[in-house]
């Protein structure tokens, strides 16, 4: 029987209340956010995580929640909040049936996240209200193909949920596109933002750079993979000699996240383009 060790602490930027739950399993340890700025609520964070969300969410007045995109460590305490608020859930529309039911996905992810329960949500649509804001909603694909992100024209602040998460990428899971990851992080650049709020490293005063940083490290790793690829090297080989170390998280998921689904990704990119 596993152990978590959990804990919470509430940080406050501007006028965004940051929690950020931390949770460790067996001496693997991860991290993630849920915000909340004029009465929306971003993420509810993971059911593993619950009894130190909940006194977080009593002390809100939420109005409404909205979701980055399914996965269980962002909405794992979505069913609870509607047990206990009468205020919309809004998702990505391809996810609205998938997650009314209870989450499935592998043991190791249960063991960290806890099990999501089912929820009943609503799609948004282009834009959504606040009392003080009107809000863009993001199509950005690649970690998930729900995936979204958040604009707050009135101040500024970019809510990034899954898409940063780090500016050097080592491993992903086996559902992500890095190719239409690095297309979602240029998409941003659309719009006039240098705050960044992401769900697994918090606020980013600098998050404009970030995000810069981010896209030319994937762009300079789409280059070495373009020239392995041509000099005949395999999947295998490219991603040993782009990412020499092993991380632990592949072994302990089987390969559901590995560096390989990088190379792949980019591989199939290659081999489409060439077929245009």
């Amino acid at each position: 029987m596993f152990k978590r060790e959990t804990s919470i602490k509430v940080e406050q930027h501007r006028n965004v209340q940051c929690a950020h739950g931390k949770i460790a399993v067996q001496g693997f340890g991860m991290g993630v956010y849920s915000f909340f700025v004029d009465g929306l609520l971003i993420d509810t964070g993971s059911a593993s995580l619950a009894q130190e969300f909940q006194p977080f969410f009593n002390d809100l007045p939420i109005e409404q929640i909205a979701l980055t995109h399914s996965h269980e460590d962002h909405t794992g305490n979505a069913a609870w909040l509607q047990q206990q608020r009468d205020v919309p859930i809004y998702l990505h529309q391809e996810s609205i049936e998938s997650c009314a039911k209870d989450g499935v996905y592998p043991m190791y992810r249960q063991a960290l996240w806890g099990e999501r329960p089912g929820f009943v949500a609503q799609s948004f649509g282009s834009t959504l209200q606040t009392k003080m804001a009107v809000w863009d909603i993001i199509e950005t694909p690649g970690h998930t193909t729900d995936h979204l992100a958040f604009y707050n024209r009135e101040t500024g602040m970019m809510f990034t949920g899954d898409l940063y998460i780090q500016t050097k990428t080592k491993v992903v899971l086996d559902e992500e596109n890095i190719v239409h990851t690095l297309a979602s992080l240029k998409k941003l650049l659309n719009y006039d933002f240098q705050e960044v709020y992401c769900c697994h490293a918090g606020y980013l005063a600098d998050g404009r750079n970030r995000i810069d940083e981010k896209i030319t490290y994937i762009e300079e790793m789409e280059d070495k993979v373009r020239q392995l690829f041509e000099r005949g090297y395999s999947v295998e080989e490219i991603t040993k000699s782009i990412f020499p170390r092993d991380y632990p998280i592949t072994q302990v998921s089987e390969e559901q996240w590995s560096s390989k689904h990088m190379v792949t990704a980019f591989i199939n990119h290659f081999t489409q383009e060439s077929f245009r």
